[in-house]
């Protein structure tokens, strides 16, 4: 039996399960989140716990088992307190700014760069180069700070771009002068 996988996933006061045919949906404070269960693995709620099950123990019911858990359980943690990452911009003239349903973005281009944000997904700039990036949803998180990196990713020689606020970023020497004579 998989050793995540068996764990229940504790519900917590204010936040509703429901447990349906192939889906699991949750509802908390921070909002609705639902998950489809693939063939093989069935979800109990019993006692205010939600138990994963698998119906036998070939290699795709057991790859699965633990991956709908771990699944069913962010869902849960994201209605109750939700997700939060944070983005740096670094460059001489780099900004961003939200307007409206749009963060707007100047990365040395000869344009501006804007960026629509996905309904469930809150955008906040601080200081004009801090990105914070939240959101009940952890998998649409990481997908929407995955390409508001790539507009610009942080080159290796002077670290211009869009980083994580953890990352850190190998840098590399620059062309050495060459010697006159």
């Amino acid at each position: 039996m998989s050793r995540l996988g068996r764990l229940p996933i504790e519900i917590p006061a204010g936040v509703k399960a429901f447990v349906e045919t192939g889906k699991v949906r949750v509802e908390g404070p921070k909002g609705k989140l639902s998950v489809q269960i693939p063939e093989g693995i069935e979800m109990v709620l019993e006692n205010s716990k939600v138990i994963t099950k698998r119906k036998s123990d070939s290699q795709d019911h057991k790859s699965k088992h633990g991956l709908v858990r771990a699944l069913v359980s962010n869902m849960v943690l994201g209605v109750t307190s939700g997700y939060e990452r944070k983005l740096e911009i670094v460059g001489v003239g780099f900004k961003a700014a939200v307007k409206g349903k749009i963060l707007n973005m100047t990365l040395g281009f000869s344009h501006q760069v804007d960026f629509p944000i996905p309904e469930g997904i809150n955008i906040k700039v601080d200081n004009n180069t801090m990105i914070v990036v939240s959101g009940a949803d952890k998998a649409l998180l990481g997908e929407t700070c995955a390409r508001i990196r790539s507009q610009r990713k942080p080159e290796p020689y002077q670290g211009k771009g869009i980083r994580y606020s953890d990352e850190k970023i190998r840098r590399k020497a620059g062309k050495a002068a060459a010697g006159g004579k």
